[in-house]
């Protein structure tokens, strides 16, 4: 199962059954019934009905059960492991690795590697995605935590809906941005032209990306970027949007694409507090050999 939290901010009432199937991706209205029905979702922790009119301030848990497939199997893939214990771990990421198995594609994904490293991992999402928290996409490298135990899951997902949790990210784009530091909020969701791709939608999901100039070139910069919010391919979209895309980035960036890496997107930098220790741990992994290699060419041509 998979346990999500919204806040509702609207300030015209709404039905619940019909905010959350637009709230909750690759669902319908008439499955978010269903799990209402079962009890399955809570208003200020208590039991609502499908007809339940929300009202701002008002929050919202609903567990979604995930369908256990047997065709997840553990596989010896290596991973760069940079802090293990009995509750996390935390893995370097490579481009080109997509996180957890997906409707034909049950292999040679990271949870099938932690699935192959690790005795436990955390079942509240299920088989398909056990252990993972958060994601970050395929052709993104990088940083991400993975659960061994519902305890620190639990504990984990409420760091990442509490903002509490730090991500920063190294990034390539397209073009000079004139300006050192930069706030992106503008709101998230599906494109109705292509329901692939996410873009900046006036009814969209809030979305909050702040940004620092590192390093100009003559046709790029890089840029260190870090998120208030986690909205699927955020960052992609919000660089877009603000015309400077990502470079190699096959989806939102031009048709040339440079690279075979997809996007230059690096996970450098997460932090969180432990589960159990209440420690604050952080974590720092280097730019992949080819980000660097792309950075040096560029240098280059000065």
């Amino acid at each position: 199962m998979e346990i999500k939290y919204f806040v509702y901010q609207e300030e015209e009432p709404q039905r619940i059954d019909k905010y959350l199937a637009s709230e909750i991706e690759e669902t319908t209205r008439s499955l978010v019934q269903i799990y209402i029905k079962d009890g399955n979702a809570l208003v200020n922790d208590k039991v609502v009905k499908a007809n339940y009119l929300l009202e701002k301030g008002d929050e919202i848990k609903i567990t979604i059960p995930d369908p256990i497939s047997n065709d997840v199997l553990p596989q010896n893939i290596p991973l760069d492991i940079y802090y293990e214990d009995s509750d996390v771990i935390v893995v370097n990421k490579p481009s080109g690795m997509v996180v957890h198995p997906a409707v034909g594609n049950y292999q040679d994904t990271l949870v099938n590697a932690l699935m192959y490293h690790c005795q436990d991992l955390s079942g509240i999402n299920g088989v398909i995605r056990a252990g993972i928290v958060h994601r970050i996409d395929k052709d993104t490298s990088g940083l991400l935590v993975a659960c061994k135990n519902d305890f620190s899951h639990k504990n984990l997902s409420e760091q990442f809906f509490n903002k509490t949790v730090s991500r920063i990210y190294y990034a390539i784009v397209y073009g000079v941005i004139n300006h050192n530091l930069g706030r992106i909020e503008a709101p998230i969701g599906r494109d109705i032209q292509n329901r692939q791709q996410m873009t900046v939608v006036e009814n969209g999901k809030n979305a909050v990306t702040n940004f620092k100039v590192l390093e100009r070139f003559k046709k790029y910069t890089l840029v260190e970027l870090s998120l208030e919010t986690g909205r699927t391919h955020q960052i992609r979209v919000h660089m877009k949007y603000i015309g400077f895309p990502l470079v190699g980035d096959p989806i939102y960036g031009p048709k040339n694409v440079i690279g075979e890496h997809g996007q230059f997107l690096h996970a450098k930098t997460l932090g969180f507090t432990h589960p159990r220790t209440k420690k604050f741990l952080q974590f720092e992994s280097p730019l992949p050999d080819y980000f660097e290699e792309f950075l040096k060419e560029i240098r280059n041509e000065e």
